[in-house]
């Protein structure tokens, strides 16, 4: 498939009305609302365009399978530092769309921070370009970072660029036997001070810390925090990734953003504590835990479950009218005629 038969195929679906499920991989099909319409498969257009290891940055094209793009990345030694999740066969576009990121997030950031740059076909067929390959690009609104996570409602994101990190000199990580309340504490008074924390996780009263930079600063870390030093370190981080810890196994998985310092949200189900406390799992049929998670200063996403609860429920936390509007503008804007992964993000558009 090139990018003319894409255009092509979007430029027919717009002109009969016609609404297209955008699909890579088919990875993250479990997230977000409604699948529907005729699937587009742009996961065959893939390929490395362009990677400048001493400019930190890579362009490819949407299909591009992510461990392709990490291998590459690893022969200079350098990496996708938001760590996102490759569930079994992620694509750079489909990571883009869906806008998940994994542990490492909560010291380097999220996809969105990564974005320099994306090449877009709207849902008129017409392809745009947004952003460059530098991060100090201030030519108008950042479109490019406001299409991480809008799961394809406003065009397909035909190549995208990324602004890639140096992989760490050392990592080591610490074990400590806490309970919620407490790794609560800890990890917010931890990350309060100069320490290379690059990933945390709670769960059932164990709490794995990973230190990452320079040796002497993660020797230094790990003679000040003590704790027990895992032997399994790597395959626990790509299980926490992954999400094949069995932190993960229970449906329906709700995912709370809370303010890190949040208390305990008085919810049954806790399942595990992310990111220094700022990203809480919990399972089970909850009613309460959107108004909960509103109450401590955060929200609720409807993470896994069976497309019908999704649909029913809505994936995402409802917007504030003011918010609403300003997304239907943008709906409107991108892909007029709303043939663009429907209900994929809000059952409005």
């Amino acid at each position: 498939m090139t990018l003319d038969d894409i255009v092509a195929a979007i430029r027919i679906a717009h002109d009969e009305h016609a609404p297209l499920r955008i699909r890579g991989a088919g990875s993250k099909d479990f997230y977000g609302g409604m699948l529907a319409g005729d699937v587009l498969d742009v996961g065959v257009y893939k390929g490395i365009v362009a990677y400048e290891p001493t400019e930190l940055y890579i362009t490819a094209k949407c299909g591009t399978p992510l461990a392709e793009i990490e291998a590459a990345l690893a022969e200079k030694g350098q990496m996708l530092a938001c760590e996102p999740p490759h569930f079994g066969g992620a694509t750079l576009g489909g990571c883009v769309a869906a806008g998940l990121s994994g542990p490492r997030r909560q010291q380097a950031g999220a996809v969105r921070d990564f974005v320099l740059g994306v090449k877009l076909i709207d849902g008129t067929g017409q392809v745009l370009g947004f952003g460059g390959q530098v991060m100090k690009n201030v030519a108008g609104y950042d479109v490019s970072r406001l299409l991480a996570g809008s799961l394809g409602t406003l065009g397909v994101l035909a190549e995208v660029t990324l602004k890639v990190l140096p992989r760490p000199m050392a990592e080591q990580t610490l074990v400590f036997e806490l309970g919620e309340s407490d790794a609560i504490t800890r990890l917010n008074q931890w990350g309060g001070q100069p320490l290379p924390i690059s990933a945390s996780f709670w769960h059932q009263g164990r709490l794995w810390l990973r230190l990452s930079g320079a040796r002497a600063a993660v020797e230094a870390a790990r003679g000040k925090l003590g704790g027990t030093l895992a032997v399994d370190a790597e395959e626990h981080w790509i299980s926490v990734r992954e999400q094949t810890h069995p932190a993960f196994a229970g449906q329906p998985l709700w995912r709370l953003a809370l303010p890190s310092t949040a208390p305990d949200a008085g919810l049954d189900g806790l399942r595990a504590i992310e990111w220094g406390g700022a990203q809480r799992w919990y399972a089970g049929e909850l009613a309460a835990v959107r108004g909960a998670a509103a109450r401590l200063g955060g929200h609720a996403v409807l993470y896994r479950a069976p497309e019908s609860l999704r649909c029913r429920e809505g994936a995402f936390a409802p917007l504030a009218p003011a918010m609403l509007a300003l997304h239907r503008r943008l709906k409107k804007s991108f892909d007029p005629r709303g043939i663009l992964n429907p209900g994929r993000l809000y059952a409005e558009f």
